[in-house]
């Protein structure tokens, strides 16, 4: 990952001529995946195989841009993906995607290991158990493609903030914490083409809502977004109107009009 980006664009931001691109995008990643359990059994019988699982349900995508979002704002992350194709042969992963994998891969594991004799309920402990694997699986899969990906945008909005002051910015999504925390320790990989510069990883702030409300377990966690630049609405327009021959060059466009101040230079 060599940069990142705080995009805030506001609910009425609309261009829904490209959300049959971002859809057809988001099924191409999806193509890989939905296998039975019994093709990851080792060959001793009682045990899955974790590595073989995470390739096949959490699959290595080659992506330029790391899309976080929140799930309320799905169909925004897909609108957004459509238009980076189009405009630019960007290639967006949308997180989105694995969100929905890891949910389908859990009730396979669960449903198989960890109902009760009686079939009907599922055993505390077994769940527990599963549960941790697969997050961990989903977490390992999010982590390989935000350092694999050039560039990360988090979707900034109510959906994805549970407060709105801008100096105490807190998310109740553990998983927009986890990428954004991810975002700012992982190694920065300058892309080839930039090497003869110097540019560090730097800016702005984030919080973020997570999917599904039951029984009210409220956990918040602070969202440190000091490490991504702000781009808003106005900055999105100006830089989707700039002509590029590339993803690349696009994206060298991108950075150029959000320089970084020389006092942040390594």
């Amino acid at each position: 990952m060599y940069r990142g980006f705080n995009l805030k664009i506001p609910d009425d931001f609309n261009k829904l001529q490209f959300l049959k691109t971002g859809r057809e995008i988001l099924e191409e990643t999806n193509q890989n995946v939905k296998k039975t359990l019994e093709e990851y059994l080792l060959n001793y019988g009682s045990s899955l195989n974790g590595n073989k699982i995470i390739e096949d349900w959490f699959p290595e995508i080659n992506s330029h841009v790391f899309l976080s979002h929140s799930h309320k704002d799905r169909e925004k992350a897909i609108m957004i993906a459509g238009i980076l194709y189009e405009k630019f042969d960007i290639t967006t992963f949308i997180d989105s995607t694995v969100w929905g994998n890891s949910n389908d891969l859990l009730k396979k594991i669960d449903d198989k290991y960890c109902l009760h004799a009686n079939n009907e309920n599922y055993d505390y402990d077994k769940r527990n158990y599963s549960t941790a694997h697969v997050h961990l699986m989903l977490s390992t899969a999010l982590n390989k493609m935000i350092d694999k990906s050039e560039c990360l945008f988090f979707l900034n909005s109510p959906n994805s903030i549970s407060t709105s002051l801008e100096i105490s910015q807190k998310t109740n999504s553990p998983w927009i914490f986890s990428e954004i925390a991810t975002s700012k320790i992982i190694k920065k990989k300058t892309p080839d083409r930039k090497k003869s510069e110097t540019r560090l990883f730097s800016t702005e702030s984030m919080k973020s809502l997570n999917e599904n409300a039951q029984i009210k377990l409220n956990v918040e966690y602070e969202l440190e977004l000091s490490h991504l630049k702000e781009l808003n609405t106005s900055d999105f327009n100006r830089w989707l109107n700039v002509f590029a021959n590339s993803p690349e060059e696009a994206l060298d466009q991108l950075y150029s009009q959000h320089r970084i101040n020389p006092k942040f230079l390594k």
